[in-house]
């Protein structure tokens, strides 16, 4: 049930950060670079089948090892890593293979993955510290 409780901590702490990205701070960057290749409107079940299986990654990569050896640093560092590889592999194969694709935008995503999963994990790994306990043998 813990761990149920911190996945649903990180997803919301996943979907505030990366909604106010889309939303406020990149929107206008986004459409610019990519309103060519953009749909009418987003399919919302693909998105948050993404945000399902990257929370998921997130702690089982990097979050919950870093809880069982108590380093906040390396949670950030490695949940860092994990945003960039995991932004790297769509931005990088999609500037491979698809005309048109903005050079830009594949720096502007791959820094804003390490970004967003460093903060995420931040925040997971503090939040599942006091789920957990500091003896909680996880």
């Amino acid at each position: 049930m813990r761990y149920l409780a911190l996945y649903g901590f990180t997803l919301l702490v996943f979907l505030a950060i990366d909604f106010l990205w889309l939303g406020a701070v990149a929107r206008g960057f986004y459409s610019d670079q990519l309103g060519h290749l953009l749909r009418p409107s987003v399919r919302w079940e693909a998105a948050f089948l993404f945000y399902l299986i990257f929370v998921a990654g997130l702690l089982h990569f990097v979050v919950l090892p870093e809880l069982r050896d108590g380093s906040l640093v390396r949670a950030v560092l490695r949940g860092g890593f994990f945003g960039l590889v995991a932004y790297a592999t769509y931005d990088l194969t999609n500037l491979a293979t698809m005309r048109g694709f903005p050079a830009l935008v594949v720096v502007v995503d791959m820094a804003w993955g390490f970004v967003l999963a460093a903060a995420v994990s931040t925040a997971a790994f503090l939040i599942g510290g006091r789920i957990f306990g500091p003896d909680s043998g996880i």
